[in-house]
This record gives structure tokens, sequence and C-alpha cells, in this order.
């Protein structure tokens, strides 16, 4: 099905506030035409989207899906437009995403040299929620740790890096060199929100503590007082430093690989340009992908 964008438009004003006068005042056109948009979108589909009467409006099951669907389609138009403009040359504004924990002031200042008529903006995204930032437009380019949703996305390998026990700074282990999961056995392993923390059993029960029980800084709360362990990418742990935490790396743990993402659609030069920035920066500390 075509759908026009104008008429979708129309329909998540109206979903948003359940008034037809609102809506038509936020959209700046009469409440007539934007009643008609609706009933020409609904005859479209051929689906009642709006149960609407002198006192309320609702939406119907088949409207408060579309209603999620529309989201994403009008965010994905949006970012196909600016990718657009980018590659047209019109736009000289780059935005980044990073996870948690990432310092990322090296490579984008390498990218600064090369392209110093650029402006950049940085945004912190939530994990998991890298797929949806770069696909919906709200970033360009992410730095990113593995495991992410790729479909429609061009991952960049950047290097690896190690994950570190957080221990409190009391604990027996705490001033060790290196450790293995086997000296773990037995210690409270911090779990999501609301769970109660497991035991370790060796590295294989450890691998679930990669990643992460929680917002940082909770997990870190709870480690100082005992509560338990969690593990933390290396960059992560230089960035999270507190007192009451002592970090030691775990060995026979895989290592968190660190790849730079945007859109698969992207092609623009100034997002080559940064690729190409950090491909010869390397991510900080990491161990360099294998050459082929």
């Amino acid at each position: 099905m075509d759908f026009d964008l104008r008429k979708v438009r129309y329909f998540v004003a109206v979903a948003d506030l359940l008034h037809f006068g609102q809506a038509a005042s936020v959209l700046h056109i009469a409440q007539p035409v934007l009643s008609r948009q609706i009933r020409s979108l609904e005859q479209e589909i051929g689906l009642e989207l709006l149960v609407r009467n002198r006192r309320s409006v609702a939406l119907t099951a088949a409207g408060r899906q579309f209603l999620d669907d529309a989201r994403a389609l009008l965010a994905t138009a949006q970012a196909a437009r600016h990718r657009m403009y980018r590659a047209a040359g019109g736009e000289a504004h780059l935005t980044v995403g990073f996870g948690w924990g990432m310092t990322v002031t090296g490579i984008i200042d390498a990218f600064a040299v090369c392209r110093p008529d650029v402006t950049v903006d940085v945004r912190q995204l939530a994990a998991g929620s890298e797929a949806e930032a770069l696909l919906g437009g709200a970033v360009d380019v992410a730095f990113v740790r593995m495991p992410v949703a790729e479909a429609g996305l061009a991952l960049i390998p950047l290097g690896s890096e190690a994950l570190v026990a957080a221990l409190p700074v009391g604990h027996r282990l705490a001033g060790a060199v290196e450790l293995v999961g086997a000296d773990l056995d037995g210690e409270p392993l911090l779990r999501r929100a609301g769970a109660a923390p497991a035991v370790v059993r060796g590295a294989a029960s450890l691998v679930q503590a990669a990643w992460g029980a929680g917002p940082v800084e909770e997990e870190l709360e709870l480690v100082a007082r005992g509560c338990g362990l969690t593990l933390l990418p290396r960059s992560a742990a230089a960035f999270y430093t507190r007192p009451g935490i002592h970090y030691v790396p775990v060995l026979d743990v895989p290592p968190r690989e660190i790849c730079l993402a945007h859109a698969a659609t992207d092609r623009s030069e100034l997002t080559r340009s940064f690729v190409r920035a950090a491909e010869t920066t390397g991510w900080p500390g990491a161990r360099r992908p294998a050459l082929t």
C-alpha cells in the first residue's frame, strides 16, 4: 500500500491528542479538512482507525497498532530526507551516538582535523536503542558494543576490549593483578533489576554479567556495599572510577567488540569521512581487529 505521509502525520496528531479540534490547531488546518483526510486514510487502508462521536475520540485495535507503525514510518521518512540532503552536500552537520562509559573525543577530534567545516553533536544512547536511533535519524553514526540489532545497519569493527570485574575494595581478590572465572566461584553476581543475585560458577556464568545488570551507577553502588560483583568493559571501568570499587581483569571471559555503526543506506561522503577517521584512529585501548 502506498501511504500518503501527510495523512499519516495527521492521523498521529489526532491519535496523540484524541481530539480533532486540538489536532487541527496544532497542524494549522481547518477541522473539517482534517476529518476528511482521516476518513480518506481509513478508506485507503480499508479499516476504521478511530471511533468518534460528538464527545470523544478513541483508537480502534487497528488504530493502536497503526499508531506504532505510523511513528516509525514518519521517523524513517525524516531520516531518509536527512541522509539525502547530507549525501548531496546540503548539510555540514553530524550527530554521533555513543554508549555508556565511552570516551569518543579522540576520534571526533581526528575527524575535525580533516573536516573542520562540519559541526559535530554527540548523544548518549541507552543500551538496546542504538539501531532505532540510527535508522530513525536521531544520530548519523554511533559507537556500539556488540551485540546490537544489526538489520539495516553497516557495522565497522574498531577493536575489542577486555572485561574487568568490579569488586568492593575490601574483597579478598581486590588486590589481584588478574583473575579467571574460577577464582570467583561462589561469589554473588548482580542480575537484572529486581532479580536476586546469581552465584558465579566459572567463566560461563560471568558472560551474562557482561551485558550489565542495570544502570551502571546503581550496579557500582551495590558492588561498593558488598551486595555482589559485576563486569564492565575496560573503557567503562576507566570512566566510572569511584571510591569503594576496585577493578580486576578477568582473562577467560570473551572481550566485547566495539563497532562504528551507521544506516546501511547512508552513502554520504560525510559518513565515509567519519568512518575513515574512526578506522585510522581506532578505539582507545582496544585490541584492533585482525587484518584479512
